[in-house]
């Protein structure tokens, strides 16, 4: 692909931004901890380009303040505009740069994940003297198009006018080449006009269709509220919080984005909102579906859920009054709203009507909270007082719960805390693990249900086999040397910690599956999978979990404080040196569920934030067969070339 320049448009004022962008200039409003203006140069950096040319306007200093602290300092070429010039004029004020070569155009409200080289590509396969990247969005198709991707008209024609004619948006985003600039005049026009009077003269401005690409313009504060919101969920979170950022003591819900350089007071409570740079937030607020800035904040009153889905539909089917939000970024197949109304709020679960677990689940549910393991109470089984017929799909199962909030454990960890205060709850999530592991355990007969499902060699050899067929060999491609030998070393390590001591467990103990409540109390969700199992499982699943590192310290300080919870229950039955050799077996089976769980979730269900965990998991992976290397030496051979290979 040959060189050439781009250009992006950062010049306009924002002006329906205000009172936002009298602080922060567009281009700078920040993209989860990025400015849009770097998330931009990031992508055009990702093309054979020589120099990227920005204009400036509104704020000026600070995007050339910015721009130079960027990673492309020595490409760009600034334009500073004493007036604005438009999105034509400002590309004739800059033709002594652009006439090199063909050149990029992006404008830097938007956020894509439009494939740029494609773009450019088809520039240069087709002659044109512009290639226009378009979508179908019906609210803001206004380009007329012919058969052949022609620009024939832009605006609203006349019925006969747009006879042949199909509608298509632009993007914002564009390739010239340098010829363009001959039909803008000298001061402020539209690049529109250019479009046309090019094509008038018989040259080739044509279109490029990028529909279905992810697309936003952000220039107002419902489209930011929502693109961030949008990009918050794509990343499988709940919570973004800049890395300096200290909260003390908040409650948070729904989604919250706390940008660099926010002050906020103890015991406010944030839903739904997004804090920029220099934001303050006294103690005891409650701030909800805003956008705060320094010494301002635009309420986005019909932004609807920022959590919904394809099914937002399902909203209208219930009762006046009760309004509905899919909520969860994990990897369930069941699907969970919040249902609210007046000052209540209440998670609705569905799961199809062969779940195997629906029925397990609520005997798991009775059963935990009588022996002291915290989990949502059970509202009911019937729904028809919320929900009106049409909203209950046949063939699926629904329970309602009391709502335990939207701060996981995961979440909280984003925040940044004291080591003091990490270490305290941590210590309240073992009080009750461990009441789970021993007095729930004491009563097992009690629930059959759970008593009769046990963590053997079968289940324990499933874990392994498909750590290889969905990780290794489904998302590595790679093939498996010595395949007996690592059956037979599976089979042993699946006897070993299939014949370690049984207690009830949770089986999947990690940061997202447990709540925090305001005051802190730890609750347990995603048990359905709860099973007779050694006991060291959950404590791998927690301690050495990859969505969170404890570091080597605390975990060894946490992990002596679960230990001394079972000697005051077991007494001198309780052997340490015991317990502690089966924990790297229980690391080891572990790890590998989680990264073939992974590779499941990212490849096949399409939840793509589960890769971003895989490096620590085999970062843990590849520590346990480096101390189990005698064990198990063909799997550390494996893990150390997928090492390598990574």
């Amino acid at each position: 692909m040959k060189t050439m320049n781009a250009f992006i448009l950062a010049a306009g004022l924002g002006e329906r931004l205000s009172p936002l962008t009298s602080h922060i200039p567009k281009p700078l409003l920040p993209v989860l901890g990025r400015p849009a203006l770097d998330v931009i140069l990031e992508e055009i950096s990702g093309l054979p380009v020589r120099n990227i040319g920005i204009n400036m306007h509104h704020r000026w200093e600070m995007i050339r303040d910015r721009a130079a602290s960027s990673l492309f300092p020595p490409k760009i070429i600034l334009f500073h505009e004493e007036d604005v010039l438009g999105t034509g004029g400002a590309l004739k004020n800059a033709s002594s740069f652009l006439k090199e070569s063909m050149f990029l155009v992006h404008n830097s409200d938007i956020l894509t994940d439009i494939s740029l080289q494609r773009l450019v590509t088809a520039h240069v396969s087709s002659g044109n003297m512009a290639t226009l990247a378009v979508h179908n969005l019906p609210q803001y198709n206004n380009v007329w198009i012919d058969e052949n991707g022609s620009v024939r008209a832009v605006g609203p024609v006349t019925p006969d006018g747009s006879e042949g004619l199909t509608p298509v948006a632009f993007t914002g985003i564009a390739v010239y080449s340098p010829e363009f600039l001959d039909f803008l005049p000298q001061g402020p026009s539209s690049v529109v006009s250019a479009w046309l009077a090019a094509s008038a003269a018989g040259e080739k401005v044509r279109t490029a269709d990028f529909t279905g690409s992810f697309w936003s313009d952000i220039g107002t504060p419902l489209s930011y509220f929502k693109t961030i919101f949008s990009l918050l969920r794509k990343e499988g979170e709940m919570v973004y919080v800049h890395p300096s950022i200290e909260c003390g003591k908040i409650e948070v819900g729904g989604r919250v984005v706390i940008e660099e350089g926010c002050h906020i007071g103890g015991r406010a409570f944030l839903r739904d909102c997004i804090l920029l740079p220099g934001s303050y937030i006294p103690p005891d607020s409650r701030i909800e579906n805003l956008i705060v800035g320094p010494g301002c904040e635009l309420r986005i009153e019909d932004a609807g859920s920022p959590r919904a889905s394809s099914r937002q539909d399902k909203s209208a089917n219930f009762h006046e009054g009760i309004s509905a939000d899919l909520i969860g970024t994990g990897g369930s197949d069941r699907m969970y709203y919040r249902l609210a109304r007046d000052n209540e709020a209440f998670i609705l679960m569905e799961c199809p009507g062969t779940d195997p677990d629906y029925e397990r689940h609520l005997a798991y549910l009775s059963f935990f909270q009588k022996y002291s393991f915290p989990v949502a109470r059970l509202i009911s089984r019937d729904i028809g007082s919320f929900a009106r017929s049409s909203f209950i799909r046949p063939g699926f199962r629904y329970a309602l719960f009391e709502d335990l909030g939207d701060l996981s454990l995961y979440s909280w960890l984003r925040f940044r805390n004291e080591r003091d205060r990490i270490e305290l709850l941590y210590r309240k999530i073992l009080d009750k693990v461990l009441s789970l592991h021993t007095l729930a355990t004491a009563h097992a007969a009690e629930c059959p249900l759970l008593e009769s499902r046990v963590f053997d060699h079968e289940h324990l050899r499933w874990e392994t086999d498909y750590f290889l067929e969905r990780f290794v060999q489904g998302f590595l491609g790679s093939a498996v040397d010595d395949r007996d030998a690592l059956s037979d070393e599976f089979d042993e390590l699946a006897k070993k910690v299939a014949n370690f001591k049984k207690t009830f467990i949770h089986r999947d103990l990690q940061s997202q599956n447990i709540m925090i409540s305001g005051d802190e109390t730890p609750y347990f969700i995603d048990y359905q999978g709860a099973r007779m199992g050694p006991p060291g499982y959950d404590i791998a699943s927690l301690l050495w979990d990859p969505y969170y590192s404890l570091g080597e310290g605390l975990r060894e300080i946490l992990l002596q404080y679960y230990e001394e919870g079972l000697r005051a229950y077991q007494g001198l039955g309780f052997d340490q040196t015991d317990f502690r050799d089966t924990l790297i077996p229980c690391r080891l089976q572990r790890h590998m569920q989680a990264l073939g769980a992974y590779a499941f979730l990212s490849q096949v269900r399409g939840k793509h934030y589960f890769l971003k965990h895989i490096p620590a998991a085999l970062g843990y992976l590849r520590e346990e067969t480096e101390s189990a290397r005698e064990d198990y030496p063909v799997l550390r051979r494996l893990v150390m070339q997928i090492h390598e290979k990574t």
